[in-house]
């Protein structure tokens, strides 16, 4: 009889013993993951739920639930969205109230609870607590939202010489907490709504996977996407905020530009991360990669020493391609405990409208001075007449907690699996950039682009995106980047243990602190 510990193929297979090694591996693997973070420490939240209790709870999450004139939650609904989100019981949710002109409903607070087969459990994820709703780190993150809304239409390729730009450099760096782990502390037109790991700063704004084009099957794709028209945002009034807090049907209409454009300014990448299916960055970039060719692969893929095999459903395309997509829900999940059954933390539109309402002398919060006396307030005023944060869709945010952002988990896992996936170290050739109108790519003349340093770079061109639309803040993308590589080391140690190949010894990739990992049959080694 064939050993199926050495080999499974052939007319000798003994299903009984396959399967049985299956379970254990199976059995194995969940028996890991739970000595690992079965003793782990709660996650840890901000206290705000509890300490604005008594204030109509204004600090966290409350969209399409029955609100007031200032968009402040009843506070029985809220502690019914409370109660179902203890209890997991189907009755406590059906009985969350939405606002008698809602036409928007919850989205899918119950996937909190769902169980992951593969990979970590939904809830082992720990990452830091939101900021709170009056530290100055919120304040500044606000300021940097602000800005980026006010900015929306400036090309990238224009940053050096736009006034808006240096007014908004000037205002950041006067915060008490600057936004992002920024070179010497200090924001400057290099750093700029970038993200905070490695090849962030270096080249082009925006990622090559964004720009680059790649054969789907048979079609070769360009990367040109639908842009919103320059100059056209939205709920800047107190009529619109308010309808949509409640979950009304948006007043205004979202227009596009008759032309597709490549990625060349924070309008057309938040309409990219608008609409985009939630691997689907990440997809893109394995396309591109894979179209690199083998010197694109890791160097620890056995199958680049190969003289007689290609690897395919273990090791190869398929197996790449799967992953990634793969890890896009699995994060999602991960996403969903921490927003809707932790932090519920309140959205940048909400807390510009605790701005507007404090200013106008309507309400009064507990807001940093930061906030209230910044330039970008002061701006926003002017030009609109109110605080309002002006967001880049019709309908705001989406109706589920802020903190830790979607997108971003997903960021951080798939980019992950890309690491791990890729050589890292391989210098894109013939690299872009979009010009200033993104009609067109031109060459990039500048510091080598490597696959690492573009992947990170995808990633926070994701999570940023979604700030750049209004919807998030920076730490939303931090820690849910944080969040979805943690997700993404548990999908690999599961996955590490299927491989075959003897001469196979492990994914390697570099985390976004810059630790370098080695995974191999389920074992997780810091090289």
């Amino acid at each position: 009889m064939i050993d199926t510990d050495e080999a499974d193929v052939g007319t000798g297979i003994d299903s009984r013993r396959r399967a049985a090694k299956a379970l254990r591996k199976k059995i194995k693997a969940s028996r890991q993951h739970f000595l690992e973070t079965r003793d782990a420490s709660e996650q840890e939240i901000n206290n705000d739920e509890q300490r604005y209790q008594y204030e109509r709870y204004y600090a966290s999450y409350s969209k399409t639930l029955p609100c007031n004139q200032f968009g402040e939650v009843d506070p029985q609904a809220f502690e019914s969205l409370q109660r179902a989100l203890q209890t997991g019981a189907a009755t406590d949710f059906n009985n969350i109230p939405l606002d008698s002109t809602a036409s928007r409903r919850l989205t899918n607070p119950q996937g909190a609870f769902r169980f992951e087969i593969a990979g970590l459990d939904s809830h082992a994820t720990r990452i830091n607590p939101a900021w709170t709703f009056r530290s100055a780190d919120l304040a500044g993150e606000m300021v940097e939202v602000y800005w980026q809304a006010l900015t929306r239409d400036v090309p990238f390729s224009e940053y050096s010489s736009s006034t808006s730009i240096q007014q908004a450099i000037t205002d950041l760096n006067l915060l008490s907490a600057t936004p992002g782990s920024v070179a010497n502390g200090s924001t400057s037109v290099a750093n700029i709504f970038r993200g905070e790991t490695v090849g962030d700063l270096n080249g082009p704004q925006i990622s090559q996977f964004l720009w680059q084009g790649f054969d789907y099957g048979p079609s070769q794709i360009e990367q040109r996407y639908d842009v919103g028209l320059a100059g056209v945002d939205f709920m800047v009034d107190e009529a619109n905020w308010l309808n949509v807090q409640r979950g009304g049907t948006p007043n205004e209409g979202l227009g596009f530009d008759s032309t597709p454009r490549y990625i060349y300014n924070n309008r057309a990448l938040s309409e990219y991360v608008h609409r985009d299916v939630l691997f689907q960055a990440y997809l893109n970039a394995a396309f591109v990669m894979l179209g690199y060719g083998p010197d694109a692969i890791a160097t620890g893929n056995p199958y680049k020493q190969s003289h007689n095999q290609d690897g395919f459903t273990s090791l190869g395309g398929p197996f790449i391609l799967d992953m990634v997509t793969k890890a896009g829900n699995t994060a999602l999940a991960g996403a969903w405990f921490q927003k809707w059954r932790v932090h519920r933390f309140l959205r940048p539109e909400v807390l510009a409208g605790r701005v507007h309402f404090h200013q106008t002398n309507q309400r009064e919060y507990e807001l940093h001075s930061d906030l209230l006396n910044s330039a970008a307030v002061n701006e926003v005023f002017s030009l609109h007449g109110t605080g309002f944060c002006p967001q880049a869709y019709t309908e705001g945010s989406p109706t589920h907690p802020s903190f830790p952002a979607g997108h971003a988990t997903i960021a951080g896992c798939c980019a992950t699996i890309l690491k791990a996936c890729f050589n890292e170290d391989f210098v894109i050739q013939n690299p872009v950039v979009a010009d200033a109108t993104g009609d067109n790519l031109l060459p990039y003349i500048g510091s080598d682009l490597t696959l690492g340093g573009e992947i990170n770079k995808l990633a926070n061109n994701i999570s940023i995106g979604r700030d750049a639309a209004g919807v998030h803040y920076r730490q939303d993308g931090v820690q849910g980047m944080a969040a979805g590589e943690q997700l993404a080391i548990g999908l690999l140690q599961d996955h590490s243990r299927t491989i075959h190949e003897s001469d196979f010894f492990g994914f390697t990739l570099t985390r976004f602190d810059g630790r370098v990992l080695n995974i191999n049959d389920g074992d997780v080694t810091e090289v």
